[in-house]
């Protein structure tokens, strides 16, 4: 169906006004989750703690959306849950300014997480019916890109107020102003798009029982993806413990990737829908480069190895949840969000987990599982692709 241009419009003003939350968003917890390990080494919690309240919060982050994906779907409260979910995660990091110990800062960190996790799916899907008009991948790509560039301004900023005044409590209390202009603007946008779901085409009113087997393959081979890829705080513990990269050029070197990962979601977005899931298959292939790069390269080496992590980071936060969407019937595809990102991270959970205790034996064993599970998942892809177009073709024949 050709999309009506008025809703086309609409669609793209939508997706412009959730970016500006996302931006905002991510200036706010991306800005604390850049000093959260110095801030409680300062309140005395060990390494064991930092380690255990750092996967809590991953678990909790990604298991709570099954929940959240699920409520949404059986209720419609795609906007209440959302906005709930908002006001719990931003709310939580300036209140890390009153911490007075390390456990009260954990809660809040926890708090954070599930907040996100809460207001994902049903906001995924909102955008998903924007996509429709627009294009999914140019409708998820264009919202990482702001998303990113929230997360690039946010540290980048907190950095500043620590240099000027070395105080974190004051870090963290200056991150409520982006909370407050992304909370209302959230609330913008559900007055002015009360019902997202309008900007889609005409759907039909049926019962969507289960989710397609493409699906499942898919959410598969995302988890392969996912379980061989390093997470930063590695990649950043790599050049600290190597030399490879000064201590001071860390930050930058996130900050590239950041860079990197938001004009790479603009751009793949376009060749998603230009070119379909098929495009997941080189884009993993360039991907699976990052791992010998960071941890084998020198200095410009690791440099460009962290670009091209941030190029994965832009598929992943991007690309993968824009394919769901045109899987998933419209009924299903908060829980189907839901179930996508809670199996996606548990993936990431094991993979982070088991590449830390490779990396105290060897770099290479750690590069070796890295590569291995991010090229397993090409010719899952392949399979992912040919079911779609299958998929497809039954769907637009109604069968």
């Amino acid at each position: 169906m050709t999309p009506i241009p008025e809703k086309r419009s609409a669609a793209l003003k939508f997706v412009v006004m959730i970016g500006a939350v996302s931006f905002f968003a991510d200036f706010t917890y991306e800005g604390s989750r850049s000093i959260l390990g110095p801030y409680l080494a300062l309140l005395q919690a060990s390494a064991t703690a930092v380690g255990i309240i750092a996967g809590l919060g991953e678990l909790v982050g990604y298991g709570l959306r099954l929940i959240s994906g699920r409520l949404a779907d059986r209720t419609g409260l795609y906007w209440p849950i959302t906005i709930f979910g908002y006001f719990v995660q931003l709310l939580s990091v300036p209140a890390l300014a009153l911490a007075g110990n390390w456990p009260t800062a954990a809660a809040l960190i926890i708090l954070e997480r599930a907040g996100k996790a809460i207001r994902n799916p049903p906001r995924d899907v909102m955008l998903s019916h924007a996509g429709k008009q627009i294009g999914f991948g140019w409708a998820f790509g264009m919202h990482e890109a702001m998303d990113q560039l929230g997360a690039l301004f946010g540290p980048l900023s907190v950095a500043v107020i620590l240099a000027l005044r070395g105080r974190y409590p004051l870090a963290f209390a200056a991150l409520l102003a982006p909370a407050l202009v992304s909370l209302t603007l959230v609330l913008i946008a559900r007055g002015l798009y009360p019902r997202p779901r309008d900007l889609d085409v005409e759907l039909p009113d049926v019962k969507a029982k289960g989710l397609p087997g493409v699906f499942w393959i898919y959410l598969a081979g995302s988890g392969l993806v996912a379980a061989g890829f390093a997470d930063f705080s590695l990649v950043a513990y790599h050049f600290a413990k190597t030399s490879a990269m000064p201590g001071e050029w860390v930050p930058i070197a996130y900050a590239v990737a950041m860079a990197v990962s938001g004009l790479g979601s603009l751009a793949c977005g376009r060749w998603f829908d230009r070119f379909g899931i098929g495009l997941l298959i080189p884009l993993t292939l360039i991907s699976a480069l990052f791992a010998p790069l960071v941890f084998l390269g020198g200095f410009w080496t690791a440099l460009a190895g962290a670009a091209i992590w941030g190029l994965g980071m832009g598929v992943h936060e991007s690309l993968m949840p824009a394919a769901v969407a045109p899987m998933v019937p419209s009924q299903r595809r908060a829980s189907a969000y839901g179930l996508f990102t809670a199996g996606y991270g548990l993936s990431w959970f094991l993979g982070s987990s088991v590449m830390g205790i490779l990396y105290d034996r060897s770099v290479t064993a750690t590069i070796a599982f890295c590569v291995t599970f991010e090229l397993a998942a090409v010719p899952v892809f392949f399979v992912v692709r040919r079911r779609y177009e299958r998929f497809k073709t039954r769907a637009q024949n109604g069968g």
